[in-house]
C-alpha cells in the first residue's frame, strides 16, 4: 500500500504561489530584491514541505503502531505533532485568504 497525496500536492506549491502572486499584481516572487531576504513563495513552500514531512511521519508511525513495531506512546506523539502542523498551517491558509479577499475589495 503506497499513498503519496502529500507529496504531489506540495511539489507544485511553489508554482500555485507564484502564479498567485503574479496575477495579483504583486510581481515575480523570485525577484525579491535582497539576496539574503527569503521571498514569501519560498517561505510558503518550506512550510509545506514541513507540513508533508509532519505528516507522513504521523502516518508512518501509526502504520508502525498497527504492526506492533512502535509504542503507542510515540504514535500518539507523532499524531499530535503532525496534527498541531496541519493546524497551525491551516490557520496560516486561512489568513491569506482573508488578506488576499481584503486586497481584492480595494478600490483603485
Amino acid at each position: 500500500m503506497n499513498i503519496d497525496p502529500i507529496g504531489a500536492a506540495t511539489s507544485g506549491t511553489a508554482a500555485v504561489v507564484e502564479h498567485a502572486l503574479g496575477t495579483a499584481g504583486l510581481g515575480s516572487p523570485s525577484a525579491a530584491g535582497e539576496p539574503g531576504r527569503a521571498d514569501f513563495a519560498s517561505l510558503l513552500g518550506q512550510m509545506m514541505g514541513s507540513l508533508a514531512a509532519a505528516l507522513r511521519s504521523g502516518e508512518a508511525a501509526s502504520l508502525a503502531g498497527l504492526k506492533g513495531q512502535v509504542p503507542v506512546g510515540q504514535v500518539v506523539e507523532a499524531v499530535m505533532t503532525a496534527e498541531q502542523t496541519l493546524q497551525g498551517a491551516i490557520a496560516v491558509r486561512d489568513k491569506v485568504v482573508a488578506a488576499y479577499l481584503e486586497l481584492s475589495r480595494m478600490q483603485i
